[in-house]
């Protein structure tokens, strides 16, 4: 795909994407694909995965409680825990507003060890990674915030998301759709949304601007960005999906160059 060789004006020193189809097949790839990039909030797609396969094997149920008092795994997984968003202290009530969380995603990830008997970054592995084939990606810390992984990698998640395997499609579809609508908060790096929809652990496009992706993405895209200068976006209607990983931590660079990039994308598979 042409539109992916974009990456090349991008003002970073190392740079990988690629566009993977409903169906699993690699439209396009531009860059080091298996270079290991640190991927930041992007790593909580695939926390939220593990977390979803932990619920299928009947080892938590999204009601439970988890986290603050009052709160439950779903919570969690949809930033409505009332944690702060880097420490361990509530600062609203669960389901008030939606807040924003490394805290409640390493909240979850405790939960999830807890119940399973295994740390949580050797579940992700064994639930996630494994069975997809995600041989150079890793989870070095926080659940929130610290896996590093390539774009060869994301790809193959990315295929399996669209097309699931290791979920119930249906799983997958809860994932997608709203936790809790019409819950306002801040979007990182681009102020206050009104409404600022989550499903479990993917953010939800809607009507938000602005917005890391693009003017043509449709409402019920989904996905991640992470400020490592890090995507993932996934485009039911278009039935593709993109990662881009940088090695530049996001900034007004990134505001201005990615939703170009995905304008072109998204032209380009039509």
């Amino acid at each position: 795909m042409e539109s992916l060789a974009l990456i090349e004006k991008w003002p970073v020193t190392t740079a990988a994407a690629a566009v993977v189809r409903a169906d699993g097949a690699v439209a396009g790839t531009h860059g080091p694909l298996g270079h290991r990039f640190p991927l930041a909030s992007v790593t909580k797609p695939l926390a939220a995965y593990a977390a979803l396969v932990a619920y299928e094997e009947g080892a938590v149920e999204l009601d439970e409680p988890a986290g603050p008092e009052g709160s439950t795994v779903r919570h969690l997984l949809a930033h409505t825990s009332g944690l702060a968003y880097d420490e361990h202290r509530a600062v609203s009530a669960p389901g008030e507003r939606r807040t924003y969380s490394n805290a409640g995603f390493e909240a979850l990830a405790d939960h999830i060890a807890r119940a399973t008997g295994i740390p949580f970054e050797r579940y992700l592995h064994q639930a996630v990674l494994e069975p997809l084939g995600m041989t150079s990606t890793t989870l070095e810390g926080s659940a929130a915030k610290d896996g590093v992984s390539t774009a060869a990698d994301l790809a193959l998640f990315a295929a399996e998301v669209q097309s699931p395997r290791l979920l119930d499609p249906r799983t997958v579809l809860t994932a997608m759709t709203v936790v809790h609508p019409g819950l306002d908060g801040l979007l990182p790096g681009y102020g206050r949304q009104r409404p600022n929809d989550w499903g479990l652990g993917f953010e939800i496009r809607d009507a938000k601007s602005p917005h890391w992706t693009g003017s043509s993405s449709s409402p019920r895209t989904f996905g991640h960005f992470g400020q490592s200068g890090t995507f993932l976006w996934i485009d039911p209607d278009a039935g593709a999906a993109c990662v881009a990983l940088t090695d530049r931590a996001f900034g007004p660079w990134a505001i201005e160059a990615w939703p170009p990039f995905t304008d072109a994308v998204l032209a380009e598979l039509r």
